[in-house]
C-alpha cells in the first residue's frame, strides 16, 4: 500500500494558530457618549503643517505620528479627538476629551492589541489626567504614576496625552472660540 504526501500551505497554519489579542473596547461615538454625555459632535479634522509638527515635537518632546487630525468640536464646548500611540509593538488608539478650557475631561482606550499593559484601562489610572492642561508638562514618573507590568503603554498614552495638550494650545486655542 502506498501512503500519499500531502502539503499544506504552512502560512496558513501560523497564521491559524497564532494568539489574537485584539480588543476593541469603543467605537469613537461610543466614546463621544461617554466624555461627553448628550453632546452633538462636529467633526472638524485638522492637517498640521511642518511648522506646527516642529513646534508641537519641540514644545512637547514627542513625536508626532501624523498629520492628520481626528477632532470633533462639541455641542457643549471643547474638543473629542482620536489619536493613537505605539504600545510595544502594536498602535494603541485612544480618545481624548477636552473642556472648553483645554484641560482633560476623559481618555479612553478604543482598542488594544498587545498581549499584557491594558490595565492603562483603569479608570483610577486615567482620573490623574483629569484637569491637567497645558501649563504642566506630563511625565511618567514624575506627575503621572506608572503601572508596573504596563510601563511602555504607560508611558506612551501619557506621551499622547501630552502631545495633544500641547496640539491644542498651539492649533485649536485660537479657533476654540
Amino acid at each position: 500500500m502506498r501512503s500519499k504526501l500531502v502539503f499544506l500551505p504552512l502560512a496558513g497554519i501560523v497564521l491559524a494558530g497564532g494568539p489574537a489579542y485584539a480588543t476593541v473596547y469603543l467605537s469613537v461615538e461610543q466614546a463621544q457618549a461617554r466624555l461627553f454625555p448628550g453632546a452633538t459632535f462636529q467633526a472638524t479634522p485638522v492637517t498640521l503643517t511642518e511648522e506646527q509638527v516642529k513646534a508641537i515635537e519641540h514644545a512637547s518632546g514627542v513625536h508626532v505620528l501624523s498629520k492628520q487630525l481626528k477632532a470633533w468640536r462639541v455641542s457643549t464646548g471643547g474638543w473629542f479627538i482620536a489619536d493613537e500611540v505605539v504600545g510595544k509593538h502594536e498602535y494603541i488608539p485612544f480618545a481624548l476629551g477636552l473642556d472648553a478650557h483645554g484641560a482633560v475631561k476623559g481618555i479612553e482606550i478604543l482598542e488594544y492589541r498587545e498581549a499584557y499593559g491594558d490595565q492603562i484601562r483603569n479608570p483610577e489610572w486615567q482620573k490623574q489626567f483629569l484637569g491637567t492642561d497645558g501649563s504642566v508638562k506630563l511625565q511618567l514618573g514624575k506627575n503621572i504614576r506608572n503601572i508596573s507590568g504596563a510601563t511602555l503603554s504607560s508611558k506612551h498614552i501619557t506621551d499622547g496625552v501630552e502631545r495633544l495638550l500641547v496640539t491644542y494650545e498651539l492649533v485649536f486655542k485660537s479657533s476654540a472660540h
